[in-house]
């Protein structure tokens, strides 16, 4: 089964969890699109959405969905994101589209959060992709030397700047064996804004789509 086939299975199975006149926290990402698409093809009437992201920003207002501001709204009943990497106890690595700061935010302010990804995403132990890390610019140089002293590989990725003004760096050749502890001490060094780990809060449910169907973590 082609990819994209894939991310589109897992983002309309998640529409079991969308109740009609629902107010929904929406990431960002290829699978993520496919979710908006979804809504808007079956015509699900909402009372708005939350956006992690400027990106899906635009696709909300494409499908006509309202957006609100987190400030506005409150907590949120339901969250739907996809994933860079995933444990099936619902560990995520987030931030590959550089949206991890946003998504994080949302994602704590809500109620559930649904995971949806291809069966290519599922891995025993993450860090087999890269972490994202987003960083205050002037803090860059100093932030890479305390990753570096924490068993990573930092890298700029260079001409990213984030919705919020800040850089990314990727953290290389990490196996996260304990994912929370690695988010709490990456978390305390200053000049850090978000780590993309979602370990503390990490997803409640995930959607799996493979060549056999969809599967839902946990059952």
């Amino acid at each position: 089964m082609h990819p994209q086939e894939k991310k589109r299975l897992a983002a309309e199975a998640a529409l079991e969890f969308v109740e009609e006149g629902m107010l929904l926290g929406i990431g960002t990402g290829s699978t993520v699109n496919e979710f908006i698409a979804a809504l808007k093809e079956r015509n699900i009437r909402l009372e708005g959405a939350v956006s992690s992201s400027r990106a899906t920003s635009k696709l909300l207002a494409g499908a006509g969905i309202p957006e609100l501001e987190l400030n506005c709204a409150g907590d949120l009943p339901l969250y739907v994101d996809g994933a860079d990497e995933a444990t099936r106890h619902g560990t995520l690595i987030k931030g590959g589209g550089a949206a991890l700061t946003r998504e994080k935010i949302v994602a704590a302010a809500s109620k559930r959060f649904v995971c949806i990804i291809d069966d290519s995403k599922l891995v025993e132990v993450l860090g087999a992709y890269p972490l994202p890390i987003e960083v205050i610019p002037m803090a860059r140089s100093y932030v890479a030397r305390q990753l570096v002293a924490l068993g990573g590989q930092p890298v700029w990725r260079d001409g990213v700047v984030t919705d919020n003004g800040n850089v990314i760096l990727d953290v290389h050749h990490l196996r996260l064996t304990d994912p929370v502890a690695f988010e709490t001490a990456a978390d305390q060094i200053a000049g850090v804004v978000t780590v993309g780990l979602f370990a503390r809060r990490g997803a409640d449910f995930l959607i799996v789509a493979g060549d056999g169907g969809v599967r839902r973590l946990p059952p």
